[in-house]
């Protein structure tokens, strides 16, 4: 199973972006999906979770700006970004707890990360 995450990149203050995570490989379901985020030199914190029936939480910083979704037939998960600020700058990461055989429990999976950078 890998995470492959996209969409990072140069963006101005208050504007918008949106980051995606595609699982491949052999999967047998999904559960829990997030986004993390790290600036280098400071532990990673989670941005946005959601379930696989769609419950979702945010970190209080990013509550009413950013927005997280799922494809669930296509194994993706998304992060759309709004009213961006300069303290938004880090590595994302995606995260999910995936299962790789019928009878297996869930494992945890993180994607490469890509860079978010706020800035004028």
């Amino acid at each position: 199973v890998q995470l492959q995450a996209s969409g990072g990149g140069l963006v101005q203050p208050g504007g918008s972006l949106r980051v995606s995570c595609v699982a491949s490989g052999t999967i047998f379901g999904i559960n829990r999906m997030a986004w993390y985020r790290q600036i280098p030199g400071e532990r990673r914190e989670v941005v946005a979770a959601i379930t696989s029936g769609g419950s979702v939480n945010y970190a209080d910083s990013v509550k009413g700006r950013f927005t997280i979704s799922r494809d669930n037939a296509k194994n993706m998960v998304y992060l759309q970004m709004n009213s961006l600020k300069p303290e938004d700058t880090a590595i994302y990461y995606c995260n999910a707890d995936v299962r790789g055989s019928p009878l297996s429990r869930f494992y945890e999976y993180w994607g490469q990360g890509t860079q978010v950078t706020v800035s004028s």
